[in-house]
């Protein structure tokens, strides 16, 4: 037997977002998210990039599953955008909006992909902005009547659900900095927005356990915080980064409390909370999802905000487009600390992948990508090993199935397995699809 074959049943999936890919983000009656308003904002976008076309997956879609098909994916986690299902945000239900996630979902189940659903990825309805957003404590009742439309729906079909994307990034980027939608920047917003998007997580589970009959979880991107030398005002901003970005979201969700370090970190913009939420933000989960790219060395600095801390470049290192250092024993550092943390919960790697340059046109039938290659070796390999070392990983999703819009970043950069001409929309597979096609195939032997 190899030594890189997985356990029989492991899940080797793909992801994408809705916003990121679909493209025509008000057809068919669906009403504007918060990202297609920053989007058409100026100055908010590089190259002013939005999402109007994105990758056309909305009327690509069965295109798009045979992409999957050639991979030999076993799952498909993609989200759902709330605005095409619930144009205001609550109320009226538009059925053309719920109709194409149907389809998607039937593609997908005739092919053997197994549909995997998010149900908010960032995109939360500008009508609901306009109402608050996630600053608004009704938030978590809008997120739960939401999922309970889009659950009756598909839950016979679909199997596997999450509440809430990577809730982090929705408030460092669009509540403290401003970086993102809805491009707030304010140490007092951004508690209180993390706050509502537990209760909402918790809300959306409690709706499941209502109606649904599989199963249900919730995905944190964890990034692995290492101080940048011994001393000890280091060690103790190492700890600040990893209680704000780490434990932050994943401790109201599995333990019912806050990390104590927050309260120092926001000073006098922490609020009390009422302990009655963490009953609501503690909802029993099936799993977790983890999504991983990259860690921070991090080093004391008085202007390092919010934390006091500031990152520490490798340059000894490898990293991507993005800045983002390729560490994989960080992988394991997550999981490992994870299942010690949290115990012994189901886990799926939700997210993983690389940006690195790729030409805007395609030359030839395959893109040719090896630093890419070498990224989803490393990591994979690494994820047997935790396997190895008693940890319940269940499944791993590549970030990403196409190259797309990477949020404020606009198209520069790729995390594809799949190559994207913006110009003419023709998918061109990657090296790194050839490869992850055989990963899959062989369930891992072909690692070695």
């Amino acid at each position: 037997m190899s030594r890189y074959r997985f356990p029989d049943g492991f899940i080797w999936g793909a992801a994408t977002s809705a916003y990121q890919i679909e493209g025509s983000p008000l057809a068919d009656g669906a009403g504007p998210s918060i990202w297609q308003r920053f989007a058409h904002t100026p100055g908010m976008m590089a190259n002013g990039d939005h999402g109007d076309t994105a990758c056309d997956h909305y009327r690509r879609y069965k295109e798009d599953v045979q992409l999957m098909r050639a991979l030999g994916l076993h799952s498909y986690r993609f989200s759902v955008a709330w605005a095409r299902v619930l144009p205001e945000g609550t109320g009226r239900v538009n059925q053309k909006g719920l109709d194409f996630y149907s389809r998607l979902v039937d593609e997908l189940l005739q092919h053997g992909i197994q549909p995997n659903v998010t149900l908010f990825h960032w995109d939360l309805p500008a009508a609901l902005d306009d109402r608050g957003g996630w600053l608004n404590r009704d938030s978590a009742h809008w997120f739960a009547d939401y999922a309970s439309v889009v659950f009756k729906a598909l839950d016979g079909r679909v199997q596997r659900w999450s509440t809430i994307n990577e809730p982090w990034v929705v408030t460092d980027g669009g509540y403290l900095h401003g970086v993102l939608a809805p491009g707030h920047r304010s140490k007092y917003e951004a508690p209180i927005a993390a706050h509502n998007l537990m209760r909402a997580s918790g809300a959306g589970i409690q709706a499941y356990r209502a109606v649904g009959r599989h199963e249900i979880g919730v995905v944190f991107n964890i990034e692995p915080k290492y101080p940048a030398s011994q001393r000890p005002d280091d060690e103790a901003a190492a700890q600040r980064a990893h209680a704000y970005m780490n434990e932050q979201f994943a401790d109201p969700a599995l333990l019912g409390s806050y990390p104590p370090a927050l309260k120092d970190i926001f000073g006098d913009a922490w609020p009390d909370f009422p302990a009655d939420d963490f009953q609501l933000t503690r909802q029993p989960v099936d799993f977790v999802g983890i999504n991983y790219y990259t860690r921070s060395v991090v080093k004391h600095d008085e202007q390092g905000y919010p934390c006091r801390a500031s990152r520490v470049r490798q340059h000894h290192a490898t990293h991507t487009e993005t800045g983002w250092e390729v560490y994989e024993q960080g992988l394991a550092d997550t999981l490992m600390w994870f299942k010690h943390r949290y115990g012994d919960l189901p886990l799926y790697v939700t997210e993983n992948g690389a940006a690195f340059y790729d030409p805007p046109v395609a030359e030839g039938e395959v893109v040719e990508d090896p630093l890419r290659v070498a990224y989803l070796r490393k990591h994979l390999r690494t994820l047997h090993q935790c396997i190895e070392d008693g940890i319940n990983l269940k499944g791993y999703y590549a970030w990403s199935l196409l190259d797309n819009l990477e949020w404020s970043l606009g198209f520069a950069k790729r995390f594809g397995l799949y190559h994207v001409d913006y110009a003419s929309l023709t998918r061109t597979p990657k090296a790194s699809a050839k490869f992850y096609a055989k990963v899959i195939e062989t369930n891992g032997t072909a690692l070695a």
